[in-house]
C-alpha cells in the first residue's frame, strides 16, 4: 500500500459512485438489457478506463500508464472467457433475460470484494517471497496450454461442491418469484434458482480470478496498478456480456487465442529476472496480435 492513501479512496469512492448510479438509478427495474444499450454502456467503461490511463500517465508517469494499460487488455480479454461460461449458466438455470442483469449486478460487486482480498495478499506474498513469482509463471503456462487443448464439455453447475453444500442448508424453490434472490414460504426461509445462479456465477469467477490475478503481476507488481485495471476490467464486464452473448459462437478462436496469451504471460513471468526480459510494450503489442488475429480467424474459418 503506498503512503499516499487519496487516490486509493478516491478510486473506490468513484467506483461506488458508477455502482450506485447504475442500480439506483438506470436499472431500477428489472428490464431486459438491449445489445444497443449493453453497446453503449461498454463503450462508456471503455473511455473511462482510457481516460484514467491518460490520469496515471499524467501523475504516475508514462511506465505506469503502459503497466495499467497492457493489465487492463489482459484482464479485459480473459473476462471474455467467463462471459463464455455465464452464458452457459444462464442458459442451464434458463434465468429470464429480465433478472440476468441483477445477477451479473451483484455478482460483479461480489467479485470485486474477492479479487480486492486475492490481490492484496498475492501482493504481499511477492513482496515476502520473491520466488513465488516463478510458481505463478509456471501455472500460467500450464493453465494456458489447458485452455488450448481442452475440448468443450458439458457443465453440470448444480453437481459443484458450493451448490451442494448450500441446499443441505437452504431449501430452494421451483419458481424464480418475481426476480427475489430469498423467499419465505410457510414461515421457512427458502432461495430460489435465481440466488444459486448467482452463487456459480461468484464460484466460477472465484476460479477465473485464480488465473487472471497471477497474469497481471507478470506485468506489474505494484498494487494499484493491479488493482484498478482489475477493477475497470470487472466493472465493463456485465455490458460486454450482453454485447457480446448472441455471438460468442463466432468467435470460436478465440479460446485458443486466450490460452496462447496465457501462456505468453506466463513466460513472460518467467522471463522477468533474466537477460531476455519482455519489455512491456512489447507485451501489450503481442497480446494484442494475438487477440485480433484469434477474432480474424474465427471470420475467415467459420465453425461449422
Amino acid at each position: 500500500m503506498p503512503a499516499n492513501y487519496w487516490p486509493w479512496i478516491g478510486f473506490n469512492v468513484f467506483v461506488l459512485i458508477m455502482l450506485a448510479l447504475d442500480l439506483g438509478v438506470f436499472n431500477r427495474k428489472s428490464h431486459v438489457i438491449s445489445v444497443k444499450e449493453s453497446i453503449s454502456w461498454t463503450l462508456v467503461w471503455i473511455a473511462l478506463a482510457l481516460t484514467f490511463n491518460l490520469g496515471i500517465g499524467h501523475f504516475m508517469g508514462n511506465d505506469k500508464a503502459l503497466e495499467f494499460l497492457t493489465g487492463y487488455v489482459i484482464e479485459k480479454s480473459l473476462s471474455v472467457d467467463n462471459i463464455f461460461v455465464i452464458a452457459l449458466l444462464f442458459s442451464y438455470f434458463s434465468v429470464p433475460p429480465r433478472y440476468q442483469h441483477k445477477v451479473l449486478f451483484w455478482g460483479i460487486l461480489g467479485a470485486l470484494v474477492m479479487r480486492a482480498s486475492m490481490i492484496a495478499v498475492g501482493a504481499k506474498l511477492i513482496a515476502e517471497f520473491a520466488w513465488i513469482i516463478y510458481i505463478f509463471g509456471a501455472f500460467l503456462i500450464l493453465t494456458g496450454i489447458k485452455m488450448i487443448a481442452k475440448q468443450e464439455t458439458d457443465i453440470h453447475p448444480e453437481q459443484t461442491f458450493v451448490v451442494r453444500l448450500f441446499r443441505r442448508f437452504i431449501p430452494v424453490t421451483r419458481d424464480y418469484h418475481d426476480g427475489h434472490f430469498f423467499v419465505r414460504h410457510k414461515g421457512a426461509l427458502m432461495a430460489t434458482p435465481l440466488f444459486i445462479a448467482l452463487l456459480v456465477v461468484e464460484f466460477t469467477d472465484l476460479i477465473f480470478a485464480v488465473d487472471s490475478i497471477p497474469a497481471i503481476f507478470a506485468v506489474t507488481t505494484d498494487p494499484f496498478i493491479v488493482y484498478t485495471s482489475n477493477v475497470f476490467a470487472i466493472l465493463g464486464l456485465r455490458s460486454l456480456y450482453f454485447a457480446l452473448a448472441g455471438v460468442l459462437d463466432k468467435f470460436h478462436y478465440l479460446k485458443f487465442g486466450l490460452g496462447l496469451v496465457l501462456t505468453f504471460v506466463g513466460i513472460k513471468m518467467l522471463l522477468g529476472h533474466s537477460p531476455w526480459r519482455i519489455d512491456t510494450h512489447i507485451s501489450l503489442g503481442v497480446i494484442v496480435l494475438i487477440l485480433t488475429g484469434s477474432v480474424i480467424a474465427s471470420l475467415v474459418w467459420p465453425k461449422k
